[in-house]
């Protein structure tokens, strides 16, 4: 970026720590929502689950807040190269961790309802899929803030294993829906949980993606495609 003036300069860098601070403190919120609702359901707390829909506020006014900045500091600065891919991969991570938060809200609505009705006992099953989604989040925020192309990257692959593990876990709910019985509707809403914690390792490797670009200003977004591609060409 060219500047005339060390305030200018000044200004600058007061707004990227402020996009990037903004970024981080929203990350560990919609973390928390995650793992509040998860723990909501797995130890049978209503009060877990009730925070996680009232807190909800807090991430989408986060995202408000870092488009506004970053839209103030494209116009205001015209940064280039890496500063401009700070701007704009810190707007798109904070569109995934809305997403992630939303998701989370979703499974805390869920466990309420199962919390009105006797205890499951194929709950815990939920949890290694959790701690998946949640390590793979923890991940494409480490890149996202270290600037880490090869951890970003690593997220696609690994992506793959929480969809195996997804996969299996809805197998196992739907036969036991088909069986039929007094807890059937708590399979249907575990199915619906395993879903968003799958969407949620889908949205952190959308983050590891973003941060890829933000190191090296690849787009690994199509590279991914043309894998896709090649791999349905070649069975």
């Amino acid at each position: 970026m060219h500047s005339d003036t060390p305030h200018i300069l000044r200004e600058f860098d007061k707004a990227f720590a402020s996009l990037r601070n903004e970024v981080i403190t929203m990350a560990g919120q919609a973390r928390l929502n995650l793992e509040r609702a998860i723990h909501g359901l797995l130890e049978r707390d209503l009060e877990k689950c009730k925070a996680v829909v009232a807190d909800d506020d807090e991430v989408d006014d986060a995202e408000l807040r870092i488009d506004r900045i970053g839209m103030e500091t494209l116009v205001r600065f015209h940064p280039v190269a890496s500063d401009l891919r700070q701007v704009i991969t810190s707007m798109k991570v904070a569109a995934n961790l809305e997403r992630i938060s939303d998701h989370a809200v979703n499974i805390a609505k869920r466990a309420r309802k199962m919390l009105s009705r006797p205890e499951c006992p194929e709950v815990p099953f939920i949890e290694p899929l959790y701690a998946l989604a949640d390590q793979q989040v923890r991940d494409a925020l480490s890149a996202y803030t270290d600037r880490n192309s090869e951890l970003g990257q690593s997220l696609q692959l690994r992506d793959k294993e929480l969809d195996k593990m997804h996969k299996r876990l809805i197998a196992t709910f739907s036969a036991r829906l088909e069986e039929g019985g007094a807890g059937t509707e708590d399979f249907l809403h575990l199915i619906f949980v395993s879903r968003s914690l799958e969407r949620i390792g889908d949205l952190a490797v959308n983050i590891g993606e973003d941060a890829v670009f933000l190191d090296s200003a690849r787009d690994i977004r199509h590279e991914k495609h043309r894998a896709s591609v090649a791999e349905g060409a070649a069975e």
